[in-house]
């Protein structure tokens, strides 16, 4: 949690226009050195002129010495910056979080048909692999009851087919494997995504409730004050916790969203029909695979892939429902650690 909170002013949006007029401040400040620098090299001659310049040099050198004005400074520009920003660009972190909430309700819905979808698919592959089984058998018995009558061009021929087929189950086998895999993720996606729309729902209502009383408590000039004094601003700690959850979040849904265009991908490359699969979609599934550690998962990615992997698996119940989590009453939310200042 306090990784979440550690973002600088700089890697904000509003950073981005205080680095511009930050440059364009450092320029004008040039500009006027330059400007006026033969005035001031005129009144430096005269002693009385000199004597008044280094005492305003050392007064402003001794303001911005001083971390309680440098802060204040600092605060201030800071603040004007966020309010230009704002003026273009939404960064008030509710409005990013509310708007989050409704992408993930719409990825839940379509993650839903995908899982959907994926299940037929499945339904449809272990059917094919199960007829081969049979039609190979079948084959295997053909084959050896030409052996036993002297037809060896029936013989080979069967046995021919037999092994085609076990060839297909093998490559069919494997892509089930994969499409396991897929499985398991979405489902546990769907319920880690079901968790955190009812997390950011229910601290989106508390900490509007609680913004509102802040700000009612903690005005301009009391933030002010507290950075002078050197406390904590409890107004703009509550502004950084949740710029912090709307950044989680936006990971974390970015990431739902790039699976489901592999899902997608890998399920329209499948052709059962003709036994044929792109290689691109399994692919992206692989390559998926071998990245690091998921925003939405956590751990449980590798552990689903290891348990997929695994020789003795446990098998996939297509007609159970997708499991789903829910708090119990008074239970914290993932995030109610960022508040704790």
């Amino acid at each position: 949690m306090e990784e979440l909170r550690s973002k600088s002013f700089f890697d904000r949006p509003e950073g981005k226009t205080g680095t511009i007029f930050g440059i364009a401040i450092l320029g004008g400040l040039a500009y006027l050195l330059y400007t006026f620098l033969p005035m001031l090299i005129a009144l430096a001659a005269n002693t009385l002129y000199l004597v008044l310049m280094l005492a305003a040099l050392a007064a402003v050198i001794y303001v911005l010495i001083d971390p309680k004005f440098r802060n204040l400074i600092w605060y201030i520009y800071k603040s004007i910056m966020r309010f230009i920003t704002g003026i273009f660009v939404q960064i008030d972190p509710i409005g990013i979080i509310e708007s989050y909430i409704d992408d993930l309700k719409d990825n839940l819905k379509k993650m839903g048909k995908q899982i959907s979808s994926l299940r037929g698919q499945m339904r449809n592959l272990k059917q094919q692999i199960e007829q081969n089984e049979q039609m190979m058998k079948q084959n295997m018995s053909l084959a050896s009851r030409a052996k036993e009558k002297g037809i060896e061009n029936i013989m080979i021929l069967k046995a021919r087919k037999a092994g085609r087929l076990q060839e297909s189950n093998v490559k069919l086998e494997d892509l089930y494997k994969k499409m396991e895999v897929l499985y398991r993720v979405l489902c546990r996606m769907y319920e880690n995504s079901e968790v955190l729309l009812e997390d950011i729902q229910d601290e989106v209502s508390v900490r509007k409730r609680e913004r509102e009383a802040i700000r009612a408590s903690h005005s301009a000039m009391k933030s002010a004050i507290n950075i002078i004094s050197g406390d904590k601003d409890r107004r703009m700690m509550f502004d950084q916790a949740m710029e912090a959850i709307a950044d989680d979040i936006g990971k974390k849904v970015g990431e739902m969203e790039h699976f489901m265009e592999i899902s997608e991908s890998f399920m329209s490359s499948i052709d059962l029909q003709n036994g044929i699969f792109e290689e691109q979609g399994l692919e992206m599934l692989e390559k998926w695979e071998k990245e690091g550690v998921s925003f939405l998962l956590g751990a449980d990615k590798k552990k689903i892939i290891d348990e997929t992997n695994a020789a003795k698996s446990t098998p996939i119940d297509l007609d159970a429902p997708i499991a789903s989590a829910k708090h119990k009453p008074g239970e914290k939310t993932q995030y109610s650690d960022l508040f704790d200042f």
